[in-house]
């Protein structure tokens, strides 16, 4: 549901020079948090952890 909602607000928002730019600052913000969460999870420090498609692990069976 979060991406549908970003999908919508960013076709929104696409509409117009100005809704353009504040797109193009949030993306770039995105970008910098994401960049230093990696460097603190790549130095040891507690990191987030990332969800891939919000199931649990299949803890080796098949």
């Amino acid at each position: 549901m979060k991406k549908f909602f970003k999908v919508v607000v960013g076709r929104w928002l696409a509409r117009t020079p100005w809704g353009m730019a504040i797109l193009g600052v949030g993306w770039f913000l995105g970008r910098r948090r994401r960049q230093r969460e990696q460097e603190q999870a790549g130095r040891g420090g507690r990191g987030y952890v990332t969800r891939g498609s919000g199931r649990p692990p299949r803890s080796g069976r098949r």
